[in-house]
Protein backbone atom coordinates (compact mmCIF):
# COMPACT_ATOMS: atom_id res chain seq x y z
CA UNK A 1 0.00 0.00 0.00
CA UNK A 2 1.39 3.42 -0.80
CA UNK A 3 1.77 5.54 2.85
CA UNK A 4 0.82 8.65 0.97
CA UNK A 5 -1.94 7.73 -0.29
CA UNK A 6 -4.39 9.42 2.28
CA UNK A 7 -2.76 12.90 0.98
CA UNK A 8 -3.30 11.81 -2.72
CA UNK A 9 -7.50 11.37 -1.97
CA UNK A 10 -7.04 14.93 -0.41
CA UNK A 11 -5.98 16.70 -3.52
CA UNK A 12 -8.12 15.18 -5.38
CA UNK A 13 -11.24 15.64 -2.83
CA UNK A 14 -9.93 19.29 -3.33
CA UNK A 15 -9.68 19.56 -6.45
CA UNK A 16 -13.22 17.67 -6.96
CA UNK A 17 -14.70 20.85 -5.05
CA UNK A 18 -15.02 23.21 -8.27
CA UNK A 19 -15.91 20.55 -11.13
CA UNK A 20 -19.81 19.69 -12.01
CA UNK A 21 -20.96 16.01 -11.91
CA UNK A 22 -23.38 14.38 -12.39
CA UNK A 23 -25.47 13.30 -9.38
CA UNK A 24 -23.58 10.55 -7.50
CA UNK A 25 -20.34 11.20 -9.39
CA UNK A 26 -17.98 12.21 -7.00
CA UNK A 27 -19.41 10.13 -4.12
CA UNK A 28 -18.63 7.18 -6.15
CA UNK A 29 -15.31 8.84 -7.29
CA UNK A 30 -13.98 8.78 -3.20
CA UNK A 31 -15.29 5.47 -2.85
CA UNK A 32 -13.11 3.96 -5.84
CA UNK A 33 -10.12 6.14 -3.89
CA UNK A 34 -10.64 4.53 -0.74
CA UNK A 35 -10.72 0.81 -1.98
CA UNK A 36 -7.32 -1.16 -0.57
CA UNK A 37 -6.54 -2.47 -3.60
CA UNK A 38 -7.27 -6.43 -2.25
CA UNK A 39 -10.31 -6.52 -4.27
CA UNK A 40 -8.57 -5.27 -7.19
CA UNK A 41 -6.31 -8.55 -7.08
CA UNK A 42 -7.27 -11.54 -9.75
CA UNK A 43 -7.62 -14.58 -7.63
CA UNK A 44 -5.13 -16.16 -9.05
CA UNK A 45 -2.64 -13.71 -7.80
CA UNK A 46 -4.58 -13.66 -4.36
CA UNK A 47 -3.67 -16.92 -3.91
CA UNK A 48 -0.11 -16.83 -4.33
CA UNK A 49 0.54 -13.79 -1.97
CA UNK A 50 -1.66 -15.99 0.60
CA UNK A 51 0.96 -18.82 -0.20
CA UNK A 52 3.86 -16.14 0.20
CA UNK A 53 2.51 -15.16 3.68
CA UNK A 54 2.15 -18.11 4.60
CA UNK A 55 6.09 -19.27 4.26
CA UNK A 56 7.15 -16.37 6.00
CA UNK A 57 8.50 -16.64 9.40
CA UNK A 58 10.40 -14.61 11.08
CA UNK A 59 14.68 -15.52 11.91
CA UNK A 60 14.47 -15.43 15.33
CA UNK A 61 17.07 -17.23 17.69
CA UNK A 62 14.91 -19.88 19.19
CA UNK A 63 14.88 -20.25 23.03
CA UNK A 64 17.73 -21.11 24.92
CA UNK A 65 17.77 -24.92 26.02
CA UNK A 66 20.23 -27.48 26.39
CA UNK A 67 20.44 -31.10 26.78
CA UNK A 68 18.97 -30.99 30.08
CA UNK A 69 16.15 -28.16 29.35
CA UNK A 70 16.87 -24.82 30.26
CA UNK A 71 14.94 -23.34 33.09
CA UNK A 72 15.16 -19.69 34.06
CA UNK A 73 15.36 -20.16 37.95
CA UNK A 74 18.53 -22.72 37.54
CA UNK A 75 20.58 -19.33 36.76
CA UNK A 76 19.33 -17.11 39.76
CA UNK A 77 22.03 -16.88 42.47
CA UNK A 78 21.98 -15.15 45.99
CA UNK A 79 24.49 -12.89 47.58
CA UNK A 80 25.99 -15.38 49.09
CA UNK A 81 26.07 -17.92 45.90
CA UNK A 82 22.94 -19.99 46.71
CA UNK A 83 20.78 -21.29 43.97
CA UNK A 84 17.17 -21.83 44.71
CA UNK A 85 17.88 -25.91 45.70
CA UNK A 86 20.26 -24.65 48.23
CA UNK A 87 18.02 -21.94 49.51
CA UNK A 88 15.29 -24.85 49.27
CA UNK A 89 17.54 -26.80 51.20
CA UNK A 90 18.31 -24.34 53.53
CA UNK A 91 14.65 -23.97 54.73
CA UNK A 92 13.77 -26.95 54.71
CA UNK A 93 11.32 -26.54 51.84
CA UNK A 94 11.21 -30.41 50.85
CA UNK A 95 9.00 -30.45 48.47
CA UNK A 96 10.13 -27.38 46.38
CA UNK A 97 13.63 -29.03 46.53
CA UNK A 98 11.93 -32.37 44.98
CA UNK A 99 10.65 -30.69 42.27
CA UNK A 100 14.19 -29.29 41.47
CA UNK A 101 16.21 -32.13 41.96
CA UNK A 102 13.56 -33.95 39.53
CA UNK A 103 13.70 -31.68 36.73
CA UNK A 104 17.30 -31.78 37.17
CA UNK A 105 18.64 -35.19 36.97
CA UNK A 106 22.18 -35.51 35.83
CA UNK A 107 22.76 -31.97 35.42
CA UNK A 108 25.54 -29.85 36.70
CA UNK A 109 23.11 -27.88 38.05
CA UNK A 110 22.65 -30.21 41.51
CA UNK A 111 26.66 -29.61 41.97
CA UNK A 112 26.88 -25.95 42.22
CA UNK A 113 28.39 -25.02 44.90
CA UNK A 114 28.21 -21.59 46.64
CA UNK A 115 30.53 -19.15 47.75
CA UNK A 116 31.45 -21.22 50.50
CA UNK A 117 32.03 -24.30 48.02
CA UNK A 118 29.23 -26.37 49.47
CA UNK A 119 26.99 -28.52 47.28
CA UNK A 120 23.15 -29.06 48.07
CA UNK A 121 24.60 -32.11 49.37
CA UNK A 122 26.45 -30.96 51.65
CA UNK A 123 23.37 -28.96 52.68
CA UNK A 124 21.32 -31.54 53.08
CA UNK A 125 23.71 -33.51 55.57
CA UNK A 126 23.74 -30.10 57.11
CA UNK A 127 20.53 -29.77 57.77
CA UNK A 128 20.21 -33.71 58.45
CA UNK A 129 17.35 -34.10 55.74
CA UNK A 130 18.14 -37.40 54.65
CA UNK A 131 15.18 -38.46 52.23
CA UNK A 132 16.85 -35.61 49.99
CA UNK A 133 20.48 -36.75 50.65
CA UNK A 134 18.83 -39.76 48.80
CA UNK A 135 17.14 -38.05 46.31
CA UNK A 136 20.23 -35.63 45.00
CA UNK A 137 22.61 -39.26 45.06
CA UNK A 138 19.78 -40.90 42.91
CA UNK A 139 19.54 -37.32 40.49
CA UNK A 140 23.08 -37.57 40.13
CA UNK A 141 24.93 -35.55 42.70
CA UNK A 142 28.61 -35.91 43.13
CA UNK A 143 29.30 -36.92 46.62
CA UNK A 144 33.29 -36.68 46.12
CA UNK A 145 33.33 -32.69 46.00
CA UNK A 146 34.26 -30.56 48.85
CA UNK A 147 33.42 -27.81 50.84
CA UNK A 148 36.09 -24.68 51.41
CA UNK A 149 37.68 -26.80 54.55
CA UNK A 150 38.09 -29.86 52.26
CA UNK A 151 35.23 -31.94 54.00
CA UNK A 152 32.83 -34.03 51.98
CA UNK A 153 29.32 -34.71 52.55
CA UNK A 154 30.45 -37.99 54.24
CA UNK A 155 33.03 -35.71 56.35
CA UNK A 156 30.10 -33.87 57.51
CA UNK A 157 28.28 -36.70 58.54
CA UNK A 158 30.81 -37.90 60.68
CA UNK A 159 31.59 -35.10 62.00
CA UNK A 160 28.19 -34.34 63.40
CA UNK A 161 27.07 -38.11 64.17
CA UNK A 162 24.23 -37.32 61.38
CA UNK A 163 23.47 -41.43 61.76
CA UNK A 164 20.69 -41.14 59.02
CA UNK A 165 22.46 -39.56 56.64
CA UNK A 166 25.63 -41.18 57.21
CA UNK A 167 23.77 -44.27 56.73
CA UNK A 168 22.33 -43.10 53.17
CA UNK A 169 25.16 -41.57 51.89
CA UNK A 170 26.90 -45.37 52.57
CA UNK A 171 24.72 -47.50 51.65
CA UNK A 172 23.19 -45.61 48.34
CA UNK A 173 24.55 -47.36 45.26
CA UNK A 174 25.59 -44.46 43.83
CA UNK A 175 27.99 -43.46 46.29
CA UNK A 176 28.95 -46.96 47.30
CA UNK A 177 31.52 -47.31 44.24
CA UNK A 178 33.09 -44.00 45.51
CA UNK A 179 33.01 -45.16 49.17
CA UNK A 180 36.55 -46.23 49.55
CA UNK A 181 37.96 -43.60 48.25
CA UNK A 182 35.74 -41.00 50.25
CA UNK A 183 36.89 -42.54 53.62
CA UNK A 184 40.47 -42.10 52.76
CA UNK A 185 40.23 -38.45 51.42
CA UNK A 186 41.85 -36.23 54.40
CA UNK A 187 40.16 -32.87 54.55
CA UNK A 188 42.56 -29.42 54.96
CA UNK A 189 43.25 -30.27 58.42
CA UNK A 190 44.49 -33.40 57.73
CA UNK A 191 42.11 -35.85 59.19
CA UNK A 192 39.69 -38.06 57.28
CA UNK A 193 36.28 -39.50 58.25
CA UNK A 194 37.73 -42.43 60.94
CA UNK A 195 39.58 -39.12 62.55
CA UNK A 196 36.83 -37.03 62.85
CA UNK A 197 34.16 -39.93 64.37
CA UNK A 198 37.27 -40.39 67.06
CA UNK A 199 37.83 -37.23 67.95
CA UNK A 200 34.54 -36.55 68.49
CA UNK A 201 33.54 -40.15 70.34
CA UNK A 202 30.93 -41.55 67.54
CA UNK A 203 31.76 -45.52 68.90
CA UNK A 204 28.80 -46.51 66.60
CA UNK A 205 30.45 -44.48 63.68
CA UNK A 206 33.97 -45.75 64.09
CA UNK A 207 32.74 -49.42 63.90
CA UNK A 208 30.50 -48.56 60.88
CA UNK A 209 33.02 -47.58 59.23
CA UNK A 210 35.59 -49.88 59.75
CA UNK A 211 33.72 -52.43 58.82
CA UNK A 212 32.81 -50.58 55.66
CA UNK A 213 37.25 -50.91 54.91
CA UNK A 214 38.65 -47.71 56.62
CA UNK A 215 42.27 -47.59 57.78
CA UNK A 216 42.17 -48.47 61.26
CA UNK A 217 46.18 -46.84 61.68
CA UNK A 218 45.35 -44.04 58.78
CA UNK A 219 47.77 -40.88 60.11
CA UNK A 220 46.84 -37.56 60.59
CA UNK A 221 48.39 -35.34 57.47
CA UNK A 222 49.47 -32.80 60.25
CA UNK A 223 51.32 -34.59 62.80
CA UNK A 224 50.81 -38.76 61.84
CA UNK A 225 48.45 -39.30 64.93
CA UNK A 226 46.52 -42.39 64.11
CA UNK A 227 42.50 -42.60 65.78
CA UNK A 228 44.22 -44.45 68.70
CA UNK A 229 46.34 -41.87 69.33
CA UNK A 230 43.41 -38.87 68.79
CA UNK A 231 41.58 -41.69 71.33
CA UNK A 232 44.49 -41.44 74.38
CA UNK A 233 44.47 -37.73 73.69
CA UNK A 234 40.65 -37.56 74.68
CA UNK A 235 41.21 -39.99 77.09
CA UNK A 236 38.21 -41.51 75.77
CA UNK A 237 39.00 -45.21 77.16
CA UNK A 238 36.03 -47.18 75.60
CA UNK A 239 37.12 -45.93 71.88
CA UNK A 240 41.11 -47.13 73.18
CA UNK A 241 39.75 -50.66 73.97
CA UNK A 242 37.38 -50.94 70.74
CA UNK A 243 40.23 -50.04 68.33
CA UNK A 244 42.68 -52.11 70.68
CA UNK A 245 39.99 -54.76 69.65
CA UNK A 246 39.37 -54.14 66.27
CA UNK A 247 43.74 -54.35 65.78
CA UNK A 248 44.56 -50.87 66.01
CA UNK A 249 48.63 -50.76 66.10
CA UNK A 250 50.06 -49.85 69.41
CA UNK A 251 53.55 -48.96 68.25
CA UNK A 252 52.35 -46.80 65.86
CA UNK A 253 54.85 -43.51 65.73
CA UNK A 254 53.47 -39.49 65.15
CA UNK A 255 56.00 -37.69 63.11
CA UNK A 256 57.55 -36.74 66.34
CA UNK A 257 58.38 -40.45 67.09
CA UNK A 258 55.55 -40.46 69.84
CA UNK A 259 53.43 -43.99 70.37
CA UNK A 260 50.02 -43.84 71.83
CA UNK A 261 51.52 -45.09 75.24
CA UNK A 262 53.64 -42.11 75.49
CA UNK A 263 50.60 -39.87 75.06
CA UNK A 264 49.76 -41.29 78.79
CA UNK A 265 52.45 -39.13 80.38
CA UNK A 266 50.86 -36.29 82.60
CA UNK A 267 47.21 -37.41 82.01
CA UNK A 268 44.63 -38.35 84.88
CA UNK A 269 43.30 -41.87 83.61
CA UNK A 270 45.68 -44.38 84.67
CA UNK A 271 43.83 -47.34 83.25
CA UNK A 272 44.86 -46.23 79.98
CA UNK A 273 48.32 -45.92 81.15
CA UNK A 274 48.17 -49.52 82.30
CA UNK A 275 46.52 -51.19 79.63
CA UNK A 276 48.99 -49.37 76.66
CA UNK A 277 52.13 -50.09 78.47
CA UNK A 278 51.63 -54.03 78.57
CA UNK A 279 50.81 -53.61 74.67
CA UNK A 280 53.65 -51.26 73.70
CA UNK A 281 56.68 -53.00 72.61
CA UNK A 282 59.41 -52.90 75.11
CA UNK A 283 62.02 -50.56 72.90
CA UNK A 284 59.33 -48.07 72.15
CA UNK A 285 58.20 -46.96 76.32
CA UNK A 286 60.77 -44.86 76.80
CA UNK A 287 59.78 -41.32 76.01
CA UNK A 288 61.62 -40.36 72.63
CA UNK A 289 64.36 -36.98 73.32
CA UNK A 290 62.58 -33.84 73.18
CA UNK A 291 63.29 -31.20 71.09
CA UNK A 292 63.89 -28.81 74.41
CA UNK A 293 66.56 -31.38 75.41
CA UNK A 294 68.31 -31.31 72.47
CA UNK A 295 68.96 -27.34 72.58
CA UNK A 296 69.88 -27.63 76.19
CA UNK A 297 72.64 -30.29 75.13
CA UNK A 298 73.82 -27.79 71.76
CA UNK A 299 73.70 -24.40 74.06
CA UNK A 300 76.01 -26.64 76.86
CA UNK A 301 78.39 -27.85 74.19
CA UNK A 302 78.46 -24.24 72.38
CA UNK A 303 79.33 -22.47 75.92
CA UNK A 304 81.70 -25.22 76.41
CA UNK A 305 83.59 -24.33 72.86
CA UNK A 306 83.20 -20.74 73.50
CA UNK A 307 85.03 -21.60 76.87
CA UNK A 308 88.27 -23.42 74.93
CA UNK A 309 88.91 -20.35 72.54
CA UNK A 310 89.12 -18.09 75.19
CA UNK A 311 91.56 -20.52 76.93
CA UNK A 312 93.41 -21.06 73.14
CA UNK A 313 93.93 -17.21 72.77
CA UNK A 314 94.69 -15.86 76.67
CA UNK A 315 97.81 -13.92 75.60
CA UNK A 316 96.20 -11.66 72.61
CA UNK A 317 96.72 -8.14 73.52
CA UNK A 318 94.56 -4.72 72.99
CA UNK A 319 96.18 -1.38 73.53
CA UNK A 320 98.61 -3.11 75.66
CA UNK A 321 96.35 -4.94 78.00
CA UNK A 322 95.72 -8.71 77.97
Amino acid sequence: MDLHRPNILNQMDYNAEGRHFKDGKVQSINEERLDSGVDSLKEEEYEVVASELACLRLDCPPPKRDEFGYEPWKEQVSEDGDTLLHLAIIHEAKDCARKMIDQSCNDPFLNQQNYQRQTPLHLAVITEQAELVECLLKAGCDPTLVDDSGNTALHIACRKGALTCFSVLTQTQECSTQLPVIMAMPNYSGQNCLHLVSIHGFLSLVESLLTLGADINAQEQCNGRSPLHLAVDLQNLDLVRLLISKGANVNSLTYGGHTPYHLTHGRQNTTIQRELYELTAQELRELPDSESEDSEVEDEEGQSDDEEVTCWYDDIQWNGNK
